[in-house]
């Protein structure tokens, strides 16, 4: 089942360590004697043939950089079904019998797609920051997001004491709130919103009314997608509210998705590239790799991307216990 030669893409939202896993990719195909051709623009370049030869020495100097080196974009032509058959054509003309696809939920949905539809051989490595694609306990970039939004919002707390302010800063998650979560308990925030779970605003309010009364400032962390309408707006009805607080709102937005990656991001990477390959050589098809509990292992495509991940429940008992 080895490979006569690996097709290599990276597409949807970029995410700390995607390089890293291209590397691992690259490499580990060198090592087991496969060739690789990377595919440039995601899915759009595999629809236009834009195909480029990686070796080990073209994937140097790679492991330690944010973002994407193969780059991604949306592509309108492989929403259709003649798209989708058209990049098919184009793997099998170039003599590529597997192809390797990173990144998330919307990712993996198109490499499903792939399979089902044009019998492509497939294997998915889970990769988005927002951490919301099942078969794997994390997703490559969760952690750096979190870290990059820690020491970002580690900064505003300095501001917010200085000043006595409450500071309102959303973090992205539109339809989950992993990273809002995590980097709200881990910078001891008063109060978290996020999209799984509706909380009023009479609580937030009675919260931040409770910790002015013994101390002059506070963080309340928003995941983008939360159900109030965001930071903007939750600091909006809270101000008209509570006007005597002294209220900023500051967004973080894309400065999530770049950086180095972690110690964490990239280890998880290095080993699910190497999987990704030793999978196909296996015979694996049509799969997810991921790690679970510690373990590499391979989901299939419909099941990970079904999979409703949940935001641990004891975040949601301990963040009132720790924010007194």
């Amino acid at each position: 089942m080895k490979p006569a030669r690996i097709a290599l893409l990276t597409s949807g939202g970029d995410a700390p360590g995607m390089n890293a896993a291209i590397r691992a990719v690259v490499r580990t195909a060198a090592f087991h004697g496969i060739p690789v051709s990377g595919v440039m623009d995601g899915f759009d370049g595999l629809v236009k043939a834009h195909f480029i030869e990686l070796g080990p020495r073209d994937v140097r100097n790679i492991i330690q950089r944010g973002g994407t080196m193969l780059r991604s974009a949306r592509s309108e032509a492989f929403r259709t079904v003649e798209g989708r058959a058209r990049a098919a054509a184009n793997l099998k003309q170039a003599g590529i019998d597997a192809l390797i696809c990173i990144g998330g939920g919307g990712t993996q949905s198109g490499a499903h797609q792939l399979v089902t539809e044009q019998g492509v051989r497939l294997i998915g490595i889970a990769s988005t920051i927002d951490n919301d694609l099942g078969g794997s306990d994390r997703t490559i970039g969760f952690d750096t997001a979190c870290n990059t939004a820690l020491e970002a919002i580690d900064r505003l707390r300095d501001t917010a004491s200085s000043y006595g302010r409450i500071f309102f800063v959303e973090v992205m998650g539109r339809d989950t709130g992993f990273i809002a979560m995590h980097t709200g308990i881990a910078a001891g925030a008063e109060y978290v919103m996020v999209p799984e779970r509706r909380e009023h605003v009479d609580g937030l309010v009675r919260v931040l009314e409770n910790r002015s009364k013994g101390k002059g400032s506070s963080i309340v962390v928003v995941a983008e997608g939360d159900q109030e309408g965001g930071a903007f707006k939750l600091a909006e009805v809270v101000k008209a509210r509570c006007p005597q607080f002294d209220i900023r709102v500051s967004v973080l937005g894309h400065l999530q998705r770049g950086g180095n990656p972690t110690v964490t991001d990239r280890v998880m990477a290095s080993r699910l590239g190497a999987a990704a390959v030793d999978g196909l050589i296996r015979g694996e098809d049509h799969r997810v790799v991921g790690i679970v509990n510690g373990k590499v292992c391979f989901t299939p495509h419909a099941e990970a991307i079904a999979a409703k991940k949940t935001i641990e429940p004891d975040l949601f008992r301990l963040l009132p216990m720790l924010a007194i």
